[in-house]
């Protein structure tokens, strides 16, 4: 694999928007986003279209690839990060200039359907992308310590290490809501025991799979699972999203599933029931209820790079990202 050179304090960050337009954003989560980064030691400039929308809350295929390649082409630009995630991501796949990609790596995060571009891009060019906070994920105030602590973590320092659990984790709308949050306390939990190491892929359940079919998934044979959902699925999409996906992978290695969000109604029973009807999860390392997914704080995690887990411990360690 191909690992972006990490960043580093004052390096410049490009925000863009592949998927919704950061239209939709208020003022004050623009510059919290901006400050919290910016208390990181990174330097942001913004991609000339993200501001841009349509009925759909995004602007065109051409404007979005644009800014894209804008920001893999500078050599001033060290990291990309994207606006939020959103709907049609995948509408800019046949459009993008892998062999630029390719030719100028650089660390590309964000998550939800950012996960189609960022899947594209580890397949079409070898280079580690990441699954982990938007631009917009940034201006959380409570637990964003976490989150950032995750984020450098995985794109600012080179020796492995192991994802810690949050300490607590919430399901509202704190973009609407900062102070009066309603927190919960976090359990990592295990539904089948066992140890393994391999790539890690995943991110977005429903949006990975729209990938099927098109060039722009490879064999994910062997492979540790990392899937989440958000709010508009159930445990009846889920299942058969789920399904989908393992009988395109034929075999794994292990799967570790993100935590629901409670719109989703999925209990513990009903994922453990939905878990069991696939004989291959009783033979692998089975973890639920991880800081990754649609509620907060969120960790970040390597496309295309190396974990380990062990469920006897709880831990998830990241060697290759």
């Amino acid at each position: 694999m191909l690992v972006p050179n990490k960043l580093k304090p004052g390096d410049v960050i490009r925000i863009v928007a592949p998927s919704r337009s950061a239209n939709i954003l208020s003022k004050v989560v623009i510059l919290q986003a901006t400050k919290t980064l910016e208390s990181l030691g990174f330097v942001l400039t913004f991609g000339q279209h993200i501001f841009k929308s349509d009925l759909q809350h995004s602007t065109s295929i051409e404007n979005r690839v644009k800014d894209l390649h804008d920001a893999f082409r500078d050599p001033d630009v060290k990291g990309i990060i994207t606006v939020i995630g959103g709907y049609n991501s995948n509408e800019l796949l046949p459009y993008l200039d892998y062999d630029l990609i390719a030719k100028n790596p650089k660390v590309f995060c964000g998550y939800s359907d950012i996960t189609a571009i960022a899947t594209a891009i580890t397949e079409k060019t070898g280079l580690i992308t990441y699954s982990g906070p938007s631009f917009s994920s940034f201006a959380m105030e409570k637990e964003q310590v976490y989150q950032s602590e995750c984020f450098s973590n995985c794109v600012m320092q080179e020796k492995k290490y192991t994802l810690p659990p949050s300490k607590r984790w919430s399901d509202d709308q704190w973009y609407i809501e900062q102070d009066y949050r309603r927190f919960r306390d976090t359990e990592w939990k295990v539904y089948n025991e066992g140890s393994a190491e391999g790539a890690v892929y995943g991110g977005n359940l429903c949006t990975l799979n729209l990938l099927q079919g098109t060039p722009y998934l490879g064999s994910l044979e062997d492979v540790i699972l990392f899937v989440e959902d958000d709010e508009l699925s159930s445990p009846e999409i889920f299942s058969r999203d789920l399904t989908s996906l393992l009988q395109y992978c034929g075999t794994i290695k292990g799967l570790v599933v993100g935590r629901f969000q409670d719109e989703s109604r999925m209990t513990q029973e009903q994922l453990e029931f939905i878990l069991a009807k696939h004989p291959i999860l009783r033979k692998v390392p089975v973890m639920y209820d991880v800081d990754f997914g649609h509620t907060q704080p969120i960790c970040t995690f390597p496309i295309g790079g190396s974990v380990e887990i062990r469920t006897d411990k709880k831990t998830i360690t990241f060697t290759e990202f």
